[in-house]
């Protein structure tokens, strides 16, 4: 078995003792409650408040909690509400589609799926909820790109690896998807990222028409593809889906 790491532990338990204590709490308060040396409980403090995790009162030397803390707290809260708000109408999407739905947002250089909705038949499926797909080649990823400044960067600065033969892989190709992505509202992936796959995405909004997540279906290239071409009611279907879930989310009418 895995042993703990013991200097986590301490910075684990110290937070939850900032945050359940009086509002600010002296390094002898925290040594004590803790049972640690002042040192360790110092060295662990100095850390924490390096990360913006703790600050620490210029005037007492006592500690609190730092905003930093907020900052994680609300980036899971928006994901949380976003979930949340497409649980229904990504379930409509999947039933009228046909196709599994996908729910992904912006994480470190990738798109995170945060909901994965199975394609409504009785074929063998795997949740995918927390795994990571590109930034460059699939469909989520491309809109996140098109309409997030953050995430634009990281897929330019970032390496685009060719999955397939029909990944683009040149800064000005892949500028040129985004602009087309931005023009008409929607990405496409088809046979980008896997062979035989292709999928289709459109960004979702919040209430400050800022750009919080990605909503998509994916599903075998003959059937998103028949003849080639996208099917132009499973486009309609995805943008249909990401307006509501806007909607949801107090981005008013598109």
């Amino acid at each position: 078995m895995a042993r703990n790491i013991q200097s986590l532990e301490r910075a684990a338990a110290m937070l939850r003792l900032l945050a359940g204590g009086e509002r600010r709490l002296g390094l002898s308060d925290v040594a004590t409650a803790l049972g640690l040396a002042k040192g360790t409980a110092h060295g662990i403090l100095r850390t924490l408040q390096h990360e913006g995790f703790v600050e620490q009162d210029p005037a007492s030397g006592r500690y609190q909690l730092g905003a930093e803390l907020l900052r994680l707290g609300n980036s899971f809260l928006d994901v949380h509400e976003l979930r949340a708000r497409a649980l229904v109408w990504t379930d409509d999407l999947a039933r009228s589609s046909g196709e599994s739905v996908y729910l992904g947002v912006l994480h470190q250089q990738g798109v995170l799926i945060v909901h994965h909705v199975f394609r409504p038949d009785d074929s063998r499926q795997v949740l995918e909820v927390g795994a990571m797909q590109p930034l460059h080649s699939t469909a989520l990823g491309k809109v996140l790109s098109a309409y997030d400044p953050v995430a634009h960067t990281e897929a330019v600065e970032g390496e685009r690896e060719a999955f397939t033969a029909r990944t683009l892989t040149s800064e000005a190709d892949f500028e040129g998807v985004l602009d087309l992505t931005r023009a008409r509202g929607w990405a496409a992936d088809v046979e980008e990222t896997w062979e035989g796959l292709a999928s289709i995405a459109a960004p979702i909004h919040d209430r400050r028409r800022m750009p919080v997540g990605a909503v998509g279906v994916a599903g075998a290239v003959e059937r998103v593809c028949p003849d080639g071409e996208l099917k132009p009611e499973l486009v309609a279907a995805v943008r249909d889906c990401a307006r509501a879930v806007s909607r949801d989310l107090g981005a008013g009418r598109f």
